[in-house]
């Protein structure tokens, strides 16, 4: 298809081309837009581009749009695609551009905002004209498989202090076999959505009361982070971490030491006025460390205490926009597994390729090792009033991660984001994607080179001087409720055994079978199985299919023949047999399914 670029030339591309993707999704925009003005002319435009997996449209108009108004707009859009428009570039004056736009009040903001030199381009098709730098197709005809997806709520420009506008997103495809296909996978997406699942599964909840980002955790939820945290702390314990128990609150003093006071003050929760030095404020932390150092500065240090690993099951509190919050995902409190290693520099390399082989084990059990990729998060030297230290420390922690990512990783195994370091070091982010495709970090490993000078955290060295120890931060697998989230996706809700909060439920046929009953569920206990039993009144189909929407992974069928010769009637999850064994092999297997966390 032929492309019109930003400068106006005109070239070939294929949708396959990031530029022939982003062509026909941005064009897509602009049908939106036309069909939108066709119905609705009063409506105000505003922005339009296109992003990962399709294409926006921000309007302002009283009421916003409604799912009917989807439908009609999508059907405008196939008249305008029909009509076959040829889409025309040209170029104006500032003023020329602010007559042509008098009565769109975003765009005349827009062009205002522009340097005075600027060129402002437009695209024109049919009876319809945008500000847009572009690149477009050449025909509306090429905009042939697309679907409007929802309409959403925006602030313009991104701001909650600006007016909120209607977003309408869609996407749009070469072809409809592969719009198809797309939408096929956002549907089985939308059906692993652990916001969806994980509340039809009873694993959490939110309530309007207690506020956004705060979800409660169901007894299922509870007990599968509980198995989570409690496998986590004796990895830990087991490669030599020392637990601590430290608070959840601080004075802005300790925060101020830190940084955090100066560089995430916006990001923290505070309880009392954060400019009067004269009364005390405290605020919920949002990270661990400065807490933990206090372990390492309880007494004098010698050379031969490290590395000192510290380990903590910490809760942290930040204060994330209200329009990041996503069921587990992103969260205002969050549970962690955080830890401090503190270490001479010659401990580096192999301290922090520990860190990586335990983050590597920790996912691998979980099996979302699989779908992870990594960032080396780096400062930004031009914004240097983000971060703490100087550019000649920054190149030193940075040049040390890079070539122990390179050994570790191999060079092509990540990517490096610039600005996004955290304000103290640079740091490893392993990312996993949910089921829509968007990556979160779940693991990090930080080098830090910078706090632990301004702690005046020391150590006496072999020579029997005082030198300044380095800090590698780091998670061995990240906020619990996230990872809760990524699982219940992963899985479709279905755990694995070892993590399932029920791992077995035993179904009696009659109240003849409940002694029995009682009397296998009595033993699983005894080996530490997680098992209920269902003694309702119902029929023993009923009571199946209930516990495979459960998810349950074994369901025990307990009859007369089971009763009298003492075995189970085994159903596993997602299984039509049913096969018979004794009670002893039962135990045997599922234990042992257990124990090897199979997955």
């Amino acid at each position: 298809m032929k492309v019109i670029l930003q400068s106006g030339v005109i070239e070939e591309y294929t949708f396959d081309d990031q530029i022939g993707k982003d062509a026909l999704r941005h064009t897509a925009s602009h049908v939106l837009a036309q069909a939108v003005k066709r119905l609705y002319p009063e409506t105000k435009l505003a922005i339009g581009p296109s992003i990962k997996d399709g294409f926006y449209y921000d309007f302002d108009r009283e009421g916003g749009f409604t799912e009917t108004d989807l439908e009609k707009i999508e059907a405008e859009m196939k008249k305008i695609t029909k009509e076959n428009l040829k889409l025309e570039r040209f170029t104006l004056s500032r003023a020329d551009a602010l007559e042509l736009m008098r009565d769109e009040p975003y765009k005349i903001e827009l062009i205002n905002d522009l340097p005075e030199d600027a060129e402002l381009s437009f695209f024109k098709q049919g009876d319809y004209t945008d500000l847009c730098a572009g690149p477009h197709v050449t025909y509306t005809s090429a905009v042939k498989a697309f679907k409007l997806m929802s309409v959403t709520g925006a602030y313009w420009r991104g701001n909650e202090k600006n007016k909120m506008l209607t977003r309408i997103y869609g996407t749009a495809f070469a072809s409809k076999p592969d719009l198809e296909a797309h939408l096929t996978a956002l549907e089985e997406a939308r059906k692993r959505d652990h916001n969806k699942l994980g509340r039809e599964l009873e694993y959490f909840t939110t309530v309007d009361s207690i506020g956004q980002g705060l979800p409660i955790l169901l007894p299922k939820g509870a007990r599968t982070i509980q198995r989570l945290q409690r496998w986590v702390e004796d990895v830990e314990e087991q490669r030599g971490y020392l637990l601590t128990k430290t608070p959840l609150m601080a004075k802005r003093e300790l925060y101020k030491i830190s940084g955090h006071w100066d560089h995430y003050l916006d990001g923290m929760f505070v309880m009392g006025d954060p400019d009067d030095e004269t009364k005390e404020c405290f605020a919920l932390r949002p990270m661990t460390c400065p807490f933990q150092y206090q372990v390492f500065l309880n007494k004098k240090r010698s050379y031969r205490d490290l590395p000192m690993r510290l380990g903590e099951t910490s809760t942290l509190f930040r204060n994330e926009e209200s329009g990041e919050m996503h069921g587990l995902i992103r969260v205002r409190q969050f549970t962690i597994s955080e830890g401090h290693i503190v270490l001479r520099p010659d401990q580096l390399a192999e301290e922090f390729e520990q860190c990586l082989k335990l983050a590597k084990y920790c996912l691998e059990t979980l099996g979302l090792w699989e779908d992870c990729s990594f960032r080396f998060s780096q400062w930004d030297p031009n914004r240097t009033d983000k971060y703490e230290g100087t550019a000649e420390q920054w190149d030193e922690a940075q040049h040390i991660m890079g070539e122990l990512l390179d050994k570790l990783l191999g060079r092509e195994n990540y990517v490096i984001g610039i600005d996004e370091a955290a304000f103290y070091g640079p740091k490893l982010d392993i990312q996993c994607k949910n089921v829509f495709g968007k990556e979160d970090t779940i693991v990090t490993i930080q080098i830090d080179m910078l706090l632990a000078k301004k702690f005046g955290m020391e150590y006496v060295d072999s020579d029997n001087t005082t030198k300044i120890p380095y800090i590698i931060h780091r998670t061995s697998m990240g906020c619990y409720e996230r990872t809760l989230a990524l699982l219940i996706e992963k899985y479709a809700g279905a755990l694995p055994t070892w993590l399932s909060p029920t791992q077995v439920r035993i179904l009696p046929i009659t109240d003849r079978n409940n002694d029995y009953t009682d009397e296998i569920e009595k033993k699983l206990q005894s080996y530490g199985v997680r098992v209920e039993s269902d003694k309702r009144a119902e029929k023993t189909g009923y009571k199946i299919r209930e516990a495979q929407l459960q998810k349950i992974p074994y369901m025990l069928v307990i009859g007369d023949k089971e009763t009298e010769e003492k075995t189970v009637s085994v159903r596993k999850r997602g299984s039509q047999e049913m096969t018979t064994m004794t009670l002893d092999e039962f135990v045997l297997k599922i234990t042992e399914e257990i124990n090897t966390k199979a997955r």
